[in-house]
């Protein structure tokens, strides 16, 4: 890929990752204050403005993402949103109600950009590609030139409705340190809450609890991504 177009993809998918990031980010902290915790509200994360999620986690939210794009093509990264656990405690619920809010935030901004697609594909701005990929689920009409604003448009959409889908499916794995598993503890508060929280904080806990969940992510990637090509272009059919 030329330099030229490598910035302009990473420049695309660093836009989206982080406002991904910071909506998954903002939906917990909001959850939070509308539930009475006001920790997060303190620390200004129930807010679009990305900052006060980089400065909480700088290296997950700008040094991993770019390490991994430039490493694999893709980005990855992480922020988090402090609580009160004694509220938590208290609100069962609630917490389980924050816990979800994130990957709600995900999936509502995946539809948002699944129902521009299907209108752009209808009035014939876009088209079904002859190989789908993450970045490209979508692309204009054959002789459309390449520097095309509308190739880039394809390109944000698609990875706009991909990454908010995917992660969010993957924040809902409910092992810690994900957010499944709050869900999962506000739910059931009384058997299997303390073991979720006692896994949580323990550290090699947590990091043998992401690398079981992104085994199991891998195992539904394709059949997730699949179902996105099949509701987005109905009767076209990719290997």
């Amino acid at each position: 890929m030329p330099a030229t177009e490598q910035f302009g993809a990473f420049a695309v998918w660093f836009v989206v990752f982080l406002f991904t990031l910071t909506c998954h980010e903002a939906g917990h902290a909001l959850a939070a204050w509308l539930g009475g915790d006001r920790t997060a509200y303190a620390g200004g994360q129930v807010s679009l403005n990305p900052w006060p999620h980089i400065r909480r986690e700088p290296f997950g939210t700008i040094v991993f993402p770019i390490l991994t794009f430039f490493g694999s093509g893709w980005m990855m990264g992480w922020a988090s949103t402090p609580y009160d656990p004694r509220w938590a405690a208290r609100y069962p619920l609630r917490q389980a109600a924050m816990s979800a809010a994130g990957p709600a935030a995900n999936f509502l901004l995946g539809a948002i950009a699944f129902a521009v697609m299907k209108f752009l594909l209808a009035g014939g701005v876009f088209v079904a590609p002859q190989h789908a990929t993450f970045s490209g689920v979508i692309e204009p009409p054959e002789g459309t030139p390449a520097g095309s604003l509308l190739v880039a448009v394809a390109f944000t959409l698609s990875v706009a409705l991909n990454l908010n889908i995917l992660l969010g499916l993957f924040n809902l794995i409910p092992l810690p340190p994900l957010d499944g598993a709050g869900v999962l503890a506000g739910l059931m508060p009384d058997s299997l809450g303390p073991i979720l929280a006692t896994l949580s904080r323990n550290p090699m806990l947590t990091m043998i609890g992401l690398v079981v969940s992104w085994r199991i992510f891998d195992l539904v990637y394709d059949p997730a991504f699949s179902l996105l090509l099949r509701l987005l272009h109905p009767g076209v059919s990719y290997s």
